[in-house]
């Protein structure tokens, strides 16, 4: 079976129908747009300035909730932990 397709796939020639076509077109954008990166590497428009500082705001916020998170994380593993030791420990009584 293998080499019946193997011989089929040699002699068959390759056409062009058989090639797919492959096409990219780049994005554009007019100096000056809303949106459109500065020429000079300047800060850009109001629009880009505000949409910066959406994203450093969100991106803190974030932060913040992930940090708050694990600093709860970190407490309660402290108390299991100190809840084995004190397990752990039990004085003996004589």
């Amino acid at each position: 079976m293998l080499r019946t397709t193997i011989t089929k796939a040699a002699i068959r020639p390759v056409t062009l129908a058989s090639r797919a076509a492959f096409t990219t077109s780049a994005r554009t954008m007019a100096a000056g747009d809303t949106g459109s990166p500065p020429k000079t590497g300047g800060g850009g428009d109001a629009f880009q300035k505000r949409e910066k500082a959406a994203e450093d705001y969100a991106i803190r916020q974030r932060e913040k909730e992930k940090l708050l998170e694990m600093k709860k994380k970190i407490q309660e593993q402290q108390a299991h932990l100190q809840q084995l030791s004190d397990h752990m420990f039990v004085p003996k009584s004589s």
